[in-house]
């Protein structure tokens, strides 16, 4: 089975598993019943297919799949926005995917990086493709205590730095989240050796990673909170928000939002002050830190 159907027919099989027939709105099948969830004839019939041709979609034995069949399924399995565009990715044909050759180091977007500029009262983060950084700000650096040096992987340090579950006090909220996101990518991206690599990298690492991975949760730029416990500065909290650019899609500018007023809001410029970097260590954007002309981690726009 090819590994792009294969991965239809498991995220089909998920949300066909998690969705009774009851939430579905249907009188469930006569028989006896190994899971709660639908069964394929009783999906087929809310999606308006034949149980052979469902059939052949969640084995991987369907090569095409028309946009119709898609709308029907993701209305059947009452999917949601995020959901539907991984389906429809998930089920486009291999001549309409994202081929993923050697590609060139990501360059910031130059819009982008006047949009953090303008926002050095908080931090904020610009990922790029599988979460690798290319610019932050010191206040950044100053919340989370990790340097975020341009042309590291955000992914990485959450999953694998240990201080990453520390100072992330709901750090499984925001964690699941961050699988869901790689997941979505890897929809849009399936030919990307180096993404594919990264997740079965995280995967052996972290037991979390692998389940989320496992229950196939998708997720796209979700507006979460984050609450961080600040060795000084004590607990803090943000709304996370997401910007994409009108460039350049693989590219968000990840922004960490505070209630006026609040606790969090009044420390942050004391936090400002600490975050101020020596001579030398910016670029005159003020202490955002971007990746280099040459790629590596370093200054440059």
């Amino acid at each position: 089975m090819p590994a792009d159907r294969a991965a239809l027919g498991a995220f089909l099989r998920s949300r066909r598993d998690r969705l009774t027939p009851a939430q579905a709105g249907i009188t469930a099948f006569p028989g006896p019943r190994r899971v709660p969830g639908l069964r394929k004839e009783e999906l087929a019939v809310l999606a308006g297919l034949s149980p052979d041709h469902y059939s052949r979609l969640e084995q991987g034995r369907q090569p095409t799949v028309s946009d119709d069949v898609v709308a029907a399924l993701s209305r059947a399995l009452q999917l949601d926005e995020v959901e539907s565009a991984h389906l429809r990715d998930l089920a486009a044909p291999s001549s309409r995917r994202r081929r993923s050759g050697p590609q060139a180091p990501q360059r910031p977007d130059p819009g982008m990086l006047r949009l953090a500029t303008a926002l050095d009262h908080v931090p904020v983060l610009l990922l790029g493709r599988r979460s690798e950084v290319l610019a932050r700000n010191g206040l950044l650096t100053a919340v989370l205590g990790d340097a975020m040096e341009p042309g590291s992987s955000f992914v990485c340090w959450l999953f694998l730095d240990p201080a990453a579950r520390r100072r992330i006090v709901n750090w499984a909220d925001f964690a699941a989240s961050a699988v869901g996101a790689l997941r979505f990518e890897s929809g849009r991206c399936p030919e990307d050796r180096r993404l594919a690599g990264l997740i079965a990298e995280l995967r052996r690492a972290d037991p979390d990673v692998a389940r989320w991975w496992d229950d196939q949760r998708v997720t796209f730029r979700t507006s979460v909170r984050k609450q961080v416990d600040h060795p000084v500065a004590g607990p803090l909290e943000f709304g996370i928000e997401s910007v994409v650019g009108p460039h350049d899609p693989d590219q968000r500018l990840v922004v960490y939002t505070v209630e006026p007023d609040s606790p969090t809001a009044r420390v942050l410029p004391v936090l400002a002050g600490w975050a101020l970097e020596p001579p030398g260590a910016h670029d005159g954007r003020g202490s955002l830190r971007v990746r280099g002309r040459d790629g590596a981690g370093g200054i440059g726009a």
